[in-house]
């Protein structure tokens, strides 16, 4: 879909990257691509090369006071930025994808599919001119505590997080009501057919018919796995819950 092609009221992704054929990629399989066709949500990459700096279109250059690697120019990333964001409306963030930014996780998904889209920044080589970043108040967030060779991918899991939380994406909005992180807990372990696999078989209470008893299960389930996993989260529950 063309920048000239805007459904009204759709919820959208802008990105600026180096790499525009990277997407949708992913994002145009499975949920998110029907999503996609059917104009439940937009997708626009902007090619940041569009934007480059004379006959070859250079975007980057060395770092001032020395260092490796290349850092990408204000003077190509704040243009390219303008573009995008002149089809922001309503609650739209900028959002740069960095290792030094917020951590990313399920309650700023569901914020960012409360709005009306985002931009998203991809960096590449050792980042972005920090002017930029302070002078269009860019949000910086991150996907873990690693570093990747850029954006791209870090993109395509935010836009995924948020876009599968948009109504009329998923086909039962049920299912994203006990998944990991809504209620602050991992989710409790699933089992389908067959009823015995490899000798192991179906745990009892999932076979009983009682749901009282399988949704205490699965809460017991949950806190176990929060508790043994991620005692980060466990310790973060509401002060009612402990």
């Amino acid at each position: 879909m063309s920048d000239d092609e805007v459904l009204a009221g759709v919820w959208q992704a802008r990105i600026i990257t180096l790499f525009p054929q990277a997407f949708p990629g992913i994002l145009g399989l499975s949920l998110t691509g029907k999503a996609l066709a059917d104009g439940l949500w937009q997708l626009h990459a902007h090619d940041l090369r569009d934007f480059g700096i004379g006959k070859h279109r250079n975007v980057d250059d060395t770092p001032a006071g020395g260092g490796a690697g290349m850092v990408l120019r204000a003077d190509v990333v704040g243009p390219a930025i303008e573009a995008a964001q002149a089809h922001a409306r309503g609650r739209w963030p900028l959002i740069y994808l960095s290792p030094r930014g917020r951590p990313f996780d399920q309650t700023m998904a569901r914020d960012l599919a409360r709005g009306n889209g985002m931009t998203l920044l991809c960096g590449r080589f050792e980042g972005v001119d920090e002017r930029v970043l302070e002078h269009y108040d860019v949000q910086e967030v991150s996907l873990g505590d690693f570093v990747m060779t850029g954006g791209e991918i870090a993109a395509a899991a935010m836009i995924d997080a948020a876009v599968r939380l948009l109504p009329g994406v998923l086909g039962n909005a049920q299912s994203t009501v006990e998944e990991s992180h809504t209620s602050g807990l991992l989710e409790h372990p699933q089992y389908t057919r067959p009823a015995v696999w490899q000798d192991a078989p179906i745990p009892d209470v999932l076979m009983s018919g009682n749901h009282a008893e399988i949704a205490k299960w699965r809460r017991a389930q949950s806190e176990a796995l929060t508790q043994e996993r991620r005692p980060d989260l466990w310790r973060r529950r509401p002060s009612d819950e402990a």
